[in-house]
């Protein structure tokens, strides 16, 4: 009888939980339906009425679906540099034992402490010098250096990796990368897609870097292009439409999540090793 007062107490716990997690994303929905007058008057959960002139609004200043292609046109290639060259990174040096491999990891670990906007303005330098200001390049090329995410490989690959099945593929003749692709990357993809997800939500929502690099308002991002609501002359008028930018945005990022979770789950029987 305990032992079910407790599961009891724990669901509805658990329940509670999600309700609230979620409501920020219900109030965003429904605000995205109302005119800015009311969001500013009253808190309600209630839809409003005026999503079709929140839609015009929003795209009297913003052209959506250019913002959506321009940071699909980082958050991909960024994830799949970072997931390819984080995972490669992160079973050489838990694999292989070579002079000053410790030495490496610590370093990794030291630049994970340092915050990204230290660098910030020597990379911007960097970016000037190199003639990559208003280009897409260098939102794209640093994501191949992700010590975080060979961090977290690392160690997922000493957990999880056999190291007989290695010394097996070698002796039936198979080439170090032809085990990389064949054997450890299918071992390794729930963890490739866990870190994806944050990877593809870090770099879609990423609003500094792109403000401070591009200049060429077509080859703005979404949260950037969104971001122009706020200077409008009218913002009380535009508080609606910031919500439906922020609410349209936010829908390639459950996509992905839907899809790597269930990934995520399908992968962890197939890419189990068995002694």
């Amino acid at each position: 009888m305990a032992t079910k007062i407790k599961k009891t107490i724990i669901y509805i716990f658990l329940v509670a939980l999600s309700i609230t997690c979620l409501l920020p994303f219900l109030l965003m929905i429904v605000n995205a339906t109302r005119s800015g007058v009311e969001i500013a008057r009253s808190f309600t959960l209630i839809p409003g009425t005026h999503l079709r002139e929140n839609w015009e609004a929003l795209f009297d200043y913003v052209n959506l679906f250019r913002g959506f292609a321009n940071s699909l046109i980082v958050a991909i290639p960024c994830t799949l540099l970072t997931a390819y060259f984080s995972a490669i990174t992160a079973y050489a040096m838990a694999v292989y034992k070579f002079k000053g491999n410790g030495w490496l990891f610590k370093i990794i670990v030291v630049f994970m402490m340092i915050p990204s906007q230290l660098s910030l303005i020597g990379f911007y330098n960097l970016c000037q010098k190199l003639h990559m200001i208003d280009s897409y390049l260098p939102l794209i090329l640093p994501s191949i250096a992700a010590p975080g995410i060979v961090f977290f490989l690392r160690q997922y690959v000493q957990s999880t990796l056999s190291k007989a099945l290695l010394e097996a593929a070698r002796i039936d003749g198979a080439s170090e990368i032809h085990i990389f692709h064949r054997i450890v990357l299918p071992i390794m993809a729930p963890g490739i897609a866990t870190m994806s997800i944050g990877t593809f939500i870090g770099n879609w929502n990423n609003y500094l870097v792109p403000l401070i690099l591009l200049n060429t308002p077509d080859k703005m991002t979404l949260p950037v292009m969104i971001s122009t609501l706020n200077a409008a002359t009218d913002l009380q008028k535009n508080q609606g439409a910031i919500y439906l930018g922020v609410a349209i945005s936010v829908v390639p990022i459950l996509i992905v999540f839907c899809f790597c979770s269930k990934y995520i789950i399908s992968s962890i029987a197939a890419g189990g090793v068995k002694e």
